[in-house]
């Protein structure tokens, strides 16, 4: 779905899944505003009769007026996207770390890095293995395509948070176009900046620009 819940009183935000669902922490008085760019945007207080509910299902208004100019500034927002977003704290992602699972820890290691550890390490009194690779260059190779493969999952990782809708819908790319598009967009210092950093909101908001120049540059607009 690709809908932004904001908890504007907590300065918390979240996005949903492709089937509309979501997580965000809430204290009675807060309140959520539930925004698109194909919705009508939605403000809900939290309530304690809401609190109460063990399910909630927010019906969202269909956006079909095409509006020459908006300001927005409820909720103490600027209308300035990066003042904005610099200032929201999303939710951790569930992984197992948070959940306490067992080996949660363990690091899995992948075939690149599987290969340099025996390409750098050996037997015997002079470990010939280490030399041997590191003069042809071999080692090299090694952690030049570990850098390629962690860089490659970032970006594999950033995909799957954004559902294919919003890849058509709000960034105008062609389902067919979407790994390339991905491509274009991790060869970028600045993908791999915000990547790093975590913050779902600021990516979302660098995929919607880097999407324009993508279009312009390859005729899709």
């Amino acid at each position: 779905m690709g809908i932004t819940i904001q908890n504007s009183t907590a300065r918390r935000a979240t996005i949903t899944d492709f089937d509309g669902n979501f997580s965000i922490q809430v204290r009675e008085g807060d309140t959520l505003v539930f925004s698109a760019i194909q919705f009508k945007r939605k403000v809900l207080p939290v309530s304690r009769a809401l609190l109460a509910s063990p399910f909630l299902q927010i019906p969202m208004e269909e956006f079909v007026n095409e509006l020459q100019e908006v300001t927005v500034q409820p909720f103490g927002l600027s209308g300035d996207i990066e003042k904005d977003l610099s200032g929201l704290q999303l939710d951790k992602e569930v992984s197992a770390e948070a959940l306490g699972l067992p080996n949660a820890e363990v690091k899995i290691v992948t075939q690149s890095e599987r290969k340099l550890y025996e390409a750098t390490t050996g037997a015997g009194i002079v470990p010939l293995n280490p030399i041997l690779n590191a003069i042809t260059g071999r080692t090299k190779m090694l952690k030049n395509r570990i850098k390629i493969d962690r860089k490659y999952e970032r970006t594999l990782k950033v995909q799957r948070d954004f559902a294919d809708s919003i890849f058509l819908a709000e960034f105008k790319i062609p389902k067919t176009r979407m790994d390339d598009f991905m491509y274009f967009c991790e060869v970028d210092d600045e993908f791999q900046r915000l990547v790093s950093e975590r913050d779902q909101l600021k990516i979302w908001s660098y995929l919607l620009d880097r999407s324009k120049l993508y279009r312009k540059n390859n005729g899709l607009e």
